[in-house]
């Protein structure tokens, strides 16, 4: 009897790791992951005819990018922003590593001098949905980004000056500002393309000014 309840309660654990292993597969997808399938993805292909569905473009990735010249002399600021990126994305940071020396600037080749983090998937589009609805509005005086910073074959970079626009940060305990290249990359081939895929996301753009 009691070797009958021994494998009963393996089989109990068994089932329990099954059940928590379903629990993280059917993790709910992201807002805009969402809306992508559901709207942007007809909006495309009848706005550019496309013959098939798989020629409707798509958001490839996202690069959070910041480069610390101070770095150079203060290694602390690099820390820094390399810890508030990371705060902002929920992402682990790679540090860019300088590949030539400029002896004016005092940078050796080999030197930290910043950041890189890609987001793919989930974490892309949650941190999209966050900048576009959250952070984005908190800039002063906002209008719109420019339309202008398309770089010919489907992907935007949008600069950002202060890193406190991210609600993630805490403000007061900020000892330097600092400003991060975002960089969107589509599978667009065109700029007209990529605008209306970002555009539908709802990247505030000011006004369409492309030709």
């Amino acid at each position: 009897m009691a070797k009958k309840d021994k494998n009963t309660k393996v089989e109990e654990k068994t089932d329990n790791k099954a059940v928590k292993e379903n629990v993280v597969e059917e993790k709910i997808p992201a807002r805009l992951y969402g809306k992508y399938k559901e709207e942007i993805v007809p909006k495309l292909r009848e706005k550019f005819a496309y013959g098939n569905i798989m020629e409707v473009p798509k958001l490839d990735k996202i690069v959070v990018n910041v480069g610390v010249g101070g770095a150079v002399q203060d290694p602390k600021l690099l820390d820094e922003a390399v810890k508030d990126i990371e705060t902002i994305t929920g992402q682990k940071a790679s540090v860019r590593i300088s590949t030539k020396s400029i002896s004016n600037f005092k940078l050796r080749e080999g030197m930290k001098v910043g950041a890189k983090i890609t987001l793919r998937r989930e974490m892309m589009y949650e941190f999209l949905d966050r900048l576009i609805s959250v952070a984005l509005p908190r800039v002063r005086d906002f209008r719109g980004i420019s339309d202008k910073a398309f770089d010919g074959r489907g992907n935007y970079t949008l600069g950002i000056k202060e890193q406190i626009i991210f609600p993630e940060i805490n403000v007061d305990k900020v000892s330097r500002v600092n400003g991060m290249d975002v960089t969107f990359v589509t599978t667009a081939k065109t700029d007209n393309e990529a605008y209306e895929l970002l555009a539908s996301f709802g990247v505030p753009f000011r006004k369409r000014e492309l030709q």
